[in-house]
């Protein structure tokens, strides 16, 4: 089981019905209106909701920021490629995905799935590797977009990568030193915008699939962006 922390993932993984619930925990001071839509997304699922002591939810925490609001329940499970090709089929817009191949811990993966839903991404694809996070940092980190969006396990990348590309979509990496920028490329259609590891770059499988590559113009002295930021 993982232990979720916070209002606003916890009401999320409610709202996504991915996760199974085991408990939602409220301190016992919080204020009913604070907590009224947990509360009631909890009750639709027949998830028990049980009143504790502040410090107790302190100590299962590690800390003081829950909000007096904690959940045990399962992991999000990866989204299967084919459940998110066929969400992009009924899509009425362009789909827009996001591949991230490194990344060094769950909060800046948050970070960057933020970045992405509020880009207007459908979904994200993470490099197996990827996938060994702690699930309640990363939708806490996430402020819930981790709940909300199609998160995929790459696995087999070479043949996923091939499978998104007879769907239609044209796959550019995000690398330095290209020609096209970002602002001068042509996005409009179905798009997956690949990028690398903040230490290694985008990898040599991965830039071999793409259909095209773009930068991000640097301004002043910095050479790269944080990767939520890119």
């Amino acid at each position: 089981m993982e232990t979720l922390e916070g209002r606003i993932s916890i009401l999320a993984a409610l709202k996504a019905r991915v996760r199974r619930f085991q408990m939602v925990l409220l301190s016992a001071s919080s204020h009913a209106e604070k907590v009224e839509e947990v509360l009631a997304a909890a009750g639709e699922l027949g998830v028990p909701v049980k009143r504790v002591p502040t410090d107790e939810l302190d100590r299962m925490a590690g800390g003081v920021t829950h909000g007096g609001v904690l959940a045990l329940c399962t992991p999000k499970p990866p989204t299967p490629l084919d459940d998110l090709l066929r969400a992009l089929r009924g899509s009425a817009t362009p789909p827009l995905l996001l591949l991230i191949e490194g990344v060094e811990d769950a909060r800046n993966l948050g970070y960057t799935l933020r970045s992405a839903e509020a880009l207007g991404a459908h979904g994200v694809l993470v490099k197996k590797h990827v996938w060994d996070f702690d699930g309640g940092a990363l939708s806490r980190s996430s402020s819930g977009a981790f709940e909300r969006l199609p998160v995929v396990r790459l696995d087999r990348e070479r043949d996923s990568l091939a499978e998104l590309k007879r769907a239609g979509v044209r796959l550019w990496g995000c690398i330095a030193g290209v020609r096209t920028v970002l602002y001068g490329a042509d996005l409009r259609g179905a798009t997956l915008l690949a990028i690398g590891g903040e230490k290694r770059g985008l990898s040599a499988a991965v830039r071999e699939e793409c259909d095209g590559f773009l930068t991000i113009p640097m301004q002043g002295k910095g050479t790269s962006l944080p990767l939520s930021h890119a």
